[in-house]
C-alpha cells in the first residue's frame, strides 16, 4: 500500500502504536514492532508433543496435541497484547496473535492435515458487548497464515456464564462443564480440528469444549492457544 501526505497527517496526530510495548510503530511496522516481535518468549510446545501444556489433559481428555504460541507473565508484554484484544477493542493485536501462533503450526507434524478450526466460543451476549469474539480474531489469524478454514459454526455457548478471571481450578470446571454444544456434529465426523483459545491457565474451558466434541464419531482433537503462563 502506498504512503500518502493523508496517512503522513493522520500518523502525525493519531501515531500508532505497538500492541505490546505502546510505543510509537515506524511507518514500516504493524500492529507490533520489530523490537517486540523479535523478544516476546515463544515456547516452541508445536514440536513437542510431551509438553507440560499436554501433560495438563492427561487423564482428563484425549487429545491429539497441545500448544501455546508465547508465555505469558503478569505485566509482560504478552499480558499487554491479550488486554488490548480482550479489553481496549483492538482486535488487530488477535490478528498478530493467531498469525504468530499459525507460524508455529506450519511446520508442526502433530498439526498436520487439520480440516477445522474451532474458536471456543462466546455466549451472543457477551460477544455483543465486547464486539468480537477474541477466539475468533485469533483464529482468523491463524487461518491466513496456514489457510485452514474456520469452523466457528460447530461449537456454540449456551449459557452466558460469569468470567474465569480470580476463580481457582475447580470453580472454573464448575463454572464451565454444561456450557457448550455442538450444532452439526455429523459434519465433524472423521475430521481432525483445532481448538482455539487466547490463553490456556488451569484448562478448564479447553476441556469443556473437548469433551463436547469428542462425543462425535471418529474426530481427533487438538488445542492451540496464544499464551499459557510462564
Amino acid at each position: 500500500m502506498k504512503f500518502t501526505w493523508i496517512d503522513a497527517l493522520i500518523g502525525l496526530f493519531y501515531p500508532s502504536v505497538c500492541a505490546a510495548c505502546g510505543n510509537t510503530l515506524y511507518k514500516w511496522e504493524n500492529i507490533v514492532c520489530t523490537r517486540c516481535k523479535t523478544f516476546l518468549p515463544k515456547t516452541g510446545y508445536a514440536l513437542n508433543e510431551d509438553n507440560p501444556l499436554a501433560r495438563m489433559f492427561y487423564g482428563r481428555v484425549r487429545l491429539k496435541a497441545v500448544t501455546a504460541c508465547f508465555f505469558f507473565s503478569k505485566e509482560g508484554k504478552v499480558q499487554h497484547l491479550i488486554h488490548e484484544l480482550k479489553y481496549k477493542g483492538n482486535a488487530d493485536a488477535g490478528i498478530f496473535l493467531g498469525q504468530e501462533l499459525g507460524k508455529s503450526l506450519k511446520d508442526a507434524p502433530l498439526f498436520e492435515s487439520l480440516d477445522y478450526l474451532i474458536p471456543v466460543p462466546l455466549h451472543p451476549k457477551r460477544e455483543k458487548e465486547r464486539g468480537y469474539n477474541q477466539s475468533l480474531v485469533i483464529a482468523r489469524g491463524i487461518s491466513e497464515m496456514t489457510g485452514i478454514p474456520l469452523g466457528e459454526k460447530y461449537l456454540v455457548r449456551s449459557v452466558n456464564t460469569a468470567t474465569q478471571t480470580h476463580k481457582s481450578k475447580e470453580e472454573r470446571w464448575k463454572n464451565v462443564k454444561d456450557i457448550f454444544e455442538v450444532r452439526n456434529p455429523e459434519q465433524l465426523e472423521g475430521k481432525y480440528v483445532l481448538l482455539i483459545d487466547d490463553v490456556l491457565t488451569t484448562g478448564a474451558t479447553l476441556e469443556a469444549c473437548a469433551l463436547k466434541l469428542a462425543t462425535i464419531p471418529g474426530i481427533t482433537i487438538s488445542c492451540a492457544t496464544a499464551a499459557c503462563a510462564g
